[in-house]
Order: structure tokens, then C-alpha cells, then sequence
């Protein structure tokens, strides 16, 4: 039997190992016919030839992430140990570096390979779509894109928008005025902005039109420059929305398109306009798109399982 022994240097064995040794624990998961000792700051490991060489492999990436990132989960190994090597793992390196020092120092960068690749992308293209299920950061990471691009004075303003169709509801029975209304259904992207500005700071903002939030048909008509806009949820938007709102693009601006083309609530029948768009404009150069799938949800681990067992139910269907 073979033996290969690794050491950890400069990096704190505890937290990489994890609480009772939990990160180990999960690693093991990925190697069954390997046997692995963790004491001190060595790691022992024994097994046939190969399976230590794509350990020791797979072990080397691990340390590069916690000595980039100074932390190690079970989203982030199993990032690691399911992707192919470094490329298909780790974005370009300026993609990794914090977007925004969010309130009370939350430090908000991307956290997964294609959330750098939005990064990225958004870096070299002024129109980015990101397509991918619930919980992939999608929406978050653009705002974080966002709020960095006012901060540097890239941009003047944000304009966040989502069309209105909410999932078998109807806007017209909720009480109070449009704003009122608008609110609870806009609450995902406050819920980001507030992550990453003061709630003064972001009042202000709010009052004087540094932030917009609106729905899609306060869109028309207006020429949109000087500005990071986000169209979220656009799964939902019709042909002629989706049209609309990218012909408003004006000088200066920055789009992110953002949906889940599995999660369309429009009327039967009626063509969901990301879908097209994605078909018309993936030759388009200027124009990026990033998908994002199951390997980026950051929520509870508890939502992957969630989502494969739904995806089992509606393959069969």
C-alpha cells in the first residue's frame, strides 16, 4: 500500500480541517478506497498510486483556495473536488477580489467559479446576461457589481427593474400606493443593497435617484446612459418588454440581464423574451453570457438537495 504525507504551512489546521475535523470528514466523501489520517498539521494518506495522485492534486487546490479565501466549507470542496483542474474551477484572478466592504466589514466578493466568471465578464462587456436557478448569486453578485461601479464613479447611478409578473399573483390585490405595492415584490434586491450600503446612505440614494428602483414599464421612453442597470427576473418579460428594455441602452451604461429559464410564471402561449434574446443575441460581440448552475447555490446545503430532488420529479414529467 502507498503512502503519501502532506503538510500544512501557513495555514492554520483547525480551520482548515474544520470543527471536529468536518471538512475531512467531507473530503473523505470523494475518495471512499482511500485511508486519511489528520493529525497536527500533517495529513496521511494511503491507497493505490493514482487515487493519491488526484488527492494530492485535488489537496493542492484546497490549500490555494483557503490561502486565497481564508476559509473552507462544503460548498467550496465540493467546488473543488468536482471540477476538472484550476480552469474549470478559478476565474480570472482580478474576478476573485472584493466588490464592495458591505456594512458592519462584510466582505463581498464572488464566491464560486462562474460568480467570477460574471465578474469578468461584466469587466469586459457592457451587457451580460446571467441565466441560472434560484440561489445561484446571480442577482446579488450584480448588484455587488453595481455598487462598486457608483462607488468608483463609473457609473452615476443604478437602476434596478423587474418586470412585473409575480409567481401567480396578482399586483392589484395588494393594499396602499404603487410604491407600496412595488415593494414587497422588489425585496431581493433591497435586501442585497442593504447588505452592501449603510441604511441612511441608502435612503439618501434612494430619494435622490442615485438608486432607482422601478418596475419594467417605468422604462419606456427613457434613454438609460450614465447608469449599472439591472433587469432581474427576466424570464418574465414578453418579446416586446425584452426588447424595449435593451434598446434603452445609452452611452456609458452598463446592462445585466439576469433569470431562470426554468421558472417563467407568464401566461401560456406568450414567449418568454430572455429565452429569445439568449437565442438571438448569443453571437453578439459585446454582449456576454454566464450560466450559473446547481455548483453555485451558497444558501443552506439543504436548497441543493431541494433542487435535485425537484429535477428528478420534473425530468419524469
Amino acid at each position: 500500500m502507498n503512502e503519501l504525507i502532506l503538510e500544512l504551512i501557513e495555514i492554520s489546521p483547525r480551520e482548515f480541517f474544520g470543527q471536529g475535523n468536518e471538512n475531512i470528514d467531507i473530503i473523505k466523501k470523494y475518495f471512499p478506497k482511500l485511508k486519511i489520517v489528520a493529525r497536527g498539521n500533517k495529513i496521511k494518506v494511503y491507497g493505490d498510486e493514482e487515487l493519491l495522485e488526484e488527492f494530492d492534486k485535488k489537496f493542492d487546490m484546497l490549500s490555494q483556495h483557503f490561502i486565497k479565501y481564508n476559509t473552507l466549507d462544503e460548498n467550496s470542496i465540493e467546488r473543488v473536488m468536482t471540477s476538472n483542474g484550476k480552469d474549470d474551477y478559478e476565474a480570472p484572478a482580478s474576478s476573485g477580489e472584493v466588490l464592495v466592504h458591505g456594512v458592519s466589514g462584510r466582505l463581498i466578493k464572488a464566491q464560486t467559479m462562474n460568480q467570477r466568471k460574471l465578474v469578468a465578464a461584466s469587466l469586459k462587456n457592457d451587457m451580460v446576461f446571467a441565466i441560472g436557478p434560484a440561489g445561484t448569486g446571480k442577482t446579488y453578485t450584480g448588484v455587488a457589481l453595481a455598487v462598486k461601479a457608483l462607488k468608483e464613479k463609473q457609473v452615476k447611478r443604478i437602476i434596478l427593474t423587474r418586470p412585473a409578473v409575480e409567481a401567480g399573483e396578482n399586483l392589484g390585490f395588494l393594499p396602499g400606493d404603487l410604491q407600496e405595492k412595488l415593494d414587497p415584490y422588489m425585496q431581493p434586491l433591497y435586501d442585497a443593497l442593504r447588505d452592501m450600503i449603510p441604511s441612511e446612505k441608502l435612503a439618501h440614494f434612494i430619494e435622490n435617484g442615485t438608486i432607482q428602483i422601478a418596475p419594467m414599464a417605468f422604462m419606456r421612453g427613457r434613454t438609460l446612459d450614465n447608469a449599472f442597470v439591472i433587469l432581474d427576473e427576466a424570464q418574465n418579460t414578453t418579446h416586446a418588454q425584452m426588447k424595449m428594455f435593451l434598446t434603452r441602452m445609452g452611452k456609458n451604461a452598463k446592462f445585466l440581464i439576469t433569470g431562470d429559464p426554468g421558472q417563467i410564471d407568464l401566461p401560456r402561449r406568450v414567449i418568454s423574451g430572455l429565452k429569445e434574446a439568449l437565442l438571438i443575441l448569443g453571437n453578439v460581440e459585446g454582449i456576454e453570457m454566464i450560466y450559473l448552475d446547481d455548483k453555485d447555490v451558497i444558501r443552506h446545503k439543504l436548497v441543493k438537495k431541494v433542487i435535485d430532488a425537484y429535477k428528478n420529479i420534473e425530468h419524469h414529467n
